[in-house]
């Protein structure tokens, strides 16, 4: 499982992609047309319940022979046969994902070794030898501390899905939770907010299991938060969300605009389970600022007329726009 933002990404990622989750599975190749991407071939089906029961302590596969059945005929049905090389969108909550911070400054790499694993089987509540996790150095925080980017999947959790891609004879190499790939669309410009300034970017990634919260500063990530929870519950975990961010994270000062000079100014919502405008709406309430919000032609991804809607394959054309890093 390759690290999932920026300046990780490896060079010559496959143009096409591979979403899924626990109720659906899409893939979509992508062709870039100047400054647009445009859809060459994309398909979307839904799967039967519990074939992918998205978990990171327990199996998620019911039937791997079926999964690969099911993959076989998608890839069919949209003439992507031939495509052998991927990058894969996993459910969010088949991964974990936390931004980890060193609060000393270590005296040797050793000894930031021991310090990172020590924070990180904590924060994933598992043994280091049973992940496979990747790590990604972020800019220092406000008081110059350290700061990583983990993600992490249990061993046994990631060979269930790499034993159905390999009897697909498909080469994986970037493999990763979905809101990596729906989060690329908010990081290829960097933010671009108000005054020429570069604003807080919010993503909102929905799915069965609860929802997923991106608070991206420029192109980095400042928060990762993975909430899991009923549907009717939503609105109010995200309310909480924003209040923490409200409090701990965005500028307490205000300019002659009469914005904070860091504030949420674009928001993405994808995925089920939460509305758009009330999310919108939340952020405008509780952070007195109006934010953008952005669908496929605001990321200047060309959808064909009657073609998919964008909350079925946002994650894994994220990842298909990464071969043009």
């Amino acid at each position: 499982m390759l690290n999932p933002f920026a300046r990780l990404i490896e060079p010559r990622m496959p143009s096409a992609a591979v979403g899924l989750s626990a109720i659906g599975a899409s893939v979509v190749s992508l062709d870039r047309r100047r400054d647009t991407f445009a859809i060459k071939r994309a398909g979307y089906v839904a799967l039967p319940e519990g074939l992918v029961r998205p978990s990171f302590d327990g199996a998620n596969v019911a039937d791997p022979s079926e999964l690969g059945e099911v993959l076989a005929e998608l890839v069919m049905s949209v003439g992507l046969v031939k495509q052998h090389r991927w990058s894969i969108a996993l459910p969010e909550a088949s991964t974990r994902t936390s931004i980890i911070t060193v609060e000393s400054a270590p005296a040797s790499n050793v000894e930031l070794e021991e310090m990172l694993r020590w924070k990180i089987e904590r924060a994933m509540a598992a043994p280091l030898d049973e992940l496979r996790s990747t790590r990604e150095r972020l800019s220092p925080d406000a008081q110059g501390r350290l700061r990583y980017l983990v993600t992490a999947m249990r061993v046994a959790v990631l060979a269930e899905y790499e034993s159905v891609f390999e009897s697909l004879g498909w080469r994986t190499g970037l493999i990763v939770p979905r809101f990596v790939g729906e989060a690329a669309w908010l990081m290829r410009d960097g933010g671009g907010g108000s005054h020429g300034r570069a604003g807080d970017s919010l993503l909102i990634s929905a799915h069965p299991e609860g929802f997923t919260a991106v608070l991206l500063r420029g192109r980095q990530p400042l928060i990762v938060r993975h909430v899991m929870c009923e549907t009717t519950d939503r609105g109010d975990e995200l309310f909480r969300f924003l209040l923490f961010y409200r409090d701990r994270m965005a500028a307490p000062a205000v300019d002659e605009g009469g914005l904070s000079p860091e504030t949420i100014e674009r928001l993405m919502v994808v995925g089920e389970g939460i509305d758009e405008h009330d999310a919108s709406a939340l952020v405008t309430e509780t952070l007195a600022a109006t934010p953008r919000a952005l669908g496929a032609e605001d990321v200047r991804l060309v959808i064909p007329p009657g073609g998919l809607d964008f909350n079925a394959i946002a994650a894994p054309a994220g990842l298909a726009t990464l071969a043009w890093r």
